[in-house]
């Protein structure tokens, strides 16, 4: 199995993205610190849809759900890419 490296997985997720939600447009800059609700506009159901096309493009499963349940028990508001990212990276291979 490769490792992704987080660029990888930036560019990876960029694709993901514009194909989940093509009638959007994320070609602002982000990074790390890039809030998924506040600064993208995603709704809570846009991140359950994200998770599941992460999975089909990864071809696995991820425990996108327990990280999901993991934020909420941090009362974690609002998603920073640089989590989601490091996710990726330590589950998608």
């Amino acid at each position: 199995m490769t490792s992704r490296t987080a660029e990888q997985v930036y560019r990876e997720l960029g694709d993901v993205m514009a194909n989940t939600f093509p009638d959007r447009d994320f070609s602002a800059s982000v990074g790390p610190s890039t809030q998924v609700f506040a600064d993208l506009g995603l709704a809570s159901i846009d991140l359950v849809v994200l998770g599941e096309r992460l999975e089909l493009f990864y071809g696995r499963r991820l425990p996108y759900g327990q990280f999901l349940a993991e934020l909420r028990n941090r009362n974690v508001e609002d998603l920073e890419l640089g989590e989601l990212v490091a996710f990726l990276v330590r589950h998608a291979g």
